[in-house]
């Protein structure tokens, strides 16, 4: 590892979030706010006072290897979080740290699990950066900086492998950093088109930009303390299931779109996949709940199961309803869509569409292979042929992340007390390792983590990195090999 590259890397991202954090410190100025200006002006001197040193002089030698990208990325990750949370307690809204702390990382990592039982009586300063996390990690931190750097080496590649989710890394044009603005121009565009959009419906001015950051981060954290309910508007549930849907899709389609290739971005198998299966989810929640006569009209049947399919599927976890109280079916396809997400490449989480695609093929092949043991059959996509290398990768990966639910759903369960159910424990887990939010139980969508023990917390928290930055490079903090000096 380059120790010397890496600390003036971790000090570039300290500084450039420093300069985002500016924005949320400029609005208590602005607002009076009592506490949180001093709150932001001491988490803003800690990071410039810690970030600086080590930026002043360019290490001659600049090389990175792949783990140290790993490493470096998961460890730019912590960073934030812990000074991010510094804000919430500095400023005595939220005490206790440790809570603090999940609630940024949530924030950062797009999750959108909360511990806060009420929002509303946040200032205005906290309730935005508290949205503005989703909007920073919604993109990547990492890929931010590499867009407004004015140069990148060739290394850093391996920080973006590193943070865009996806089994598979490419780039839109020959240069890195072309790709990083490309890609964060389109994330701009479209969120400020949302804000214009939620402007027209009625929301207010600060409602509107602060939705649209969670929106675009499909993180899901709302200035209200009943979610998107909390407006009662038909229009503006639309408008924000609209985004929640583009935003789960990868954002080089838009690219494709915008100069001239629609064929090929709506060839894209992987979005069919997307379409189909979020259309079978609303198609089944929608009957479950006729089938039980939850709601009057079907009418508004149809408005509730869309809206919380599309969240849900997103990995946004917005809420219009009380879904813990729906049918089991319908409760049960929405717990299925956690596990899925959106498409690799977007701001979604979950296992993402062509992981699920591929693992589908893989079985497909096996059993063919069954069938005809001397027959040579691949896994096609896009009808073309998957490299095996990366069919093995995302079968790897699939098994890690499933071993690593069981042991996280064993440790909440060691720790949680006798009274609390499995339900909360494994949905608790579920809905953080895959960035979604709210779970079913005690951890519902009008409900919170806040009373979850302390050791179960940290867990969730560890939970929430792993599905953000995709498992291997939290892992690789804790590989011996991952340390060692270059």
């Amino acid at each position: 590892m380059n120790y010397r590259m890496s600390s003036y890397l971790l000090g570039q991202i300290l500084l450039i979030t420093a300069g985002l954090m500016l924005i949320p410190f400029i609005m208590a100025l602005a607002l009076g706010e009592s506490n949180t200006p001093l709150a932001f002006g001491i988490t803003l001197a800690c990071m410039v006072c810690l970030g600086t040193p080590f930026i002043i002089k360019k290490p001659k030698n600049t090389e990175i290897r792949a783990r140290g990208g790993f490493v470096i990325v998961a460890l730019a990750w912590i960073f934030l979080s812990l000074f991010g949370a510094m804000p919430f307690t500095l400023s005595g809204y939220i005490p206790n740290y440790l809570d603090a702390l999940f609630e940024t990382v949530s924030g950062f990592t797009t999750t959108g699990a909360t511990i806060l039982a009420e929002v509303e009586s946040l200032p205005h300063s906290l309730l935005f950066w508290r949205c503005f996390t989703h909007w920073i990690g919604g993109m990547g931190v990492l890929v931010f900086v590499i867009a407004v750097l004015p140069k990148t080496n060739a290394a850093i590649v391996h920080l973006a492998k590193a943070e865009i989710p996806g089994p598979q890394f490419g780039k839109l044009v020959s240069k890195l950093r072309f790709t990083a603005r490309i890609l964060y121009g389109i994330y701009i565009l479209l969120t400020f088109i949302e804000v214009i959009a939620l402007l027209l419906c009625g929301m207010p001015v600060f409602d509107s930009f602060v939705t649209a950051f969670a929106t675009a981060g499909t993180g899901g954290f709302s200035c209200r303390n009943a979610s998107i309910a909390a407006y009662g508007s038909l229009p503006v549930e639309i408008v924000t299931m609209v985004f929640m849907f583009l935003f789960s899709i990868n954002m080089n389609l838009f690219y494709f779109i915008l100069i001239g290739r629609i064929g090929q971005a709506f060839k894209n198998e992987e979005l069919w996949w997307l379409c189909g299966y979020t259309f079978l989810a609303v198609v089944l929640v929608t009957v479950s709940l006729c089938m039980h006569n939850v709601y009057e009209t079907f009418g508004e049947t149809l408005r509730y199961a869309t809206f919380q399919v599309v969240s849900v599927v997103s990995t946004t976890g917005f809420a219009t309803a009380d879904f813990g109280t729906w049918p089991v079916m319908a409760q049960t396809v929405l717990f299925v869509c956690m596990f899925i997400g959106g498409m690799a490449g977007s701001t979604a989480g979950g296992l993402k569409v062509s992981r699920i695609m591929t693992l589908s093929k893989v079985s497909g092949r096996a059993i063919k292979k069954s069938i005809s043991p001397r027959a040579v059959l691949s896994v096609k996509v896009d009808k073309k042929r998957m490299d095996e290398t990366l069919v093995q990768n995302t079968v790897t990966y699939f098994t890690l992340y499933m071993l690593l639910i069981l042991l996280s759903s064993i440790l909440c369960a060691v720790a949680e007390p006798m009274q609390s159910d499995f339900a909360t424990s494994f949905s608790a887990v579920v809905t953080c390792i895959n960035n979604v939010g709210p779970g079913l139980s005690a951890v519902g969508p009008v409900c919170n983590f806040g009373s979850l023990h302390a050791f179960t917390k940290v867990v969730l928290i560890f939970d929430m990195l792993l599905g953000r930055l995709e498992i291997y490079p939290v892992l690789l903090l804790f590989y011996y090999k991952s340390w060692k000096r270059a």
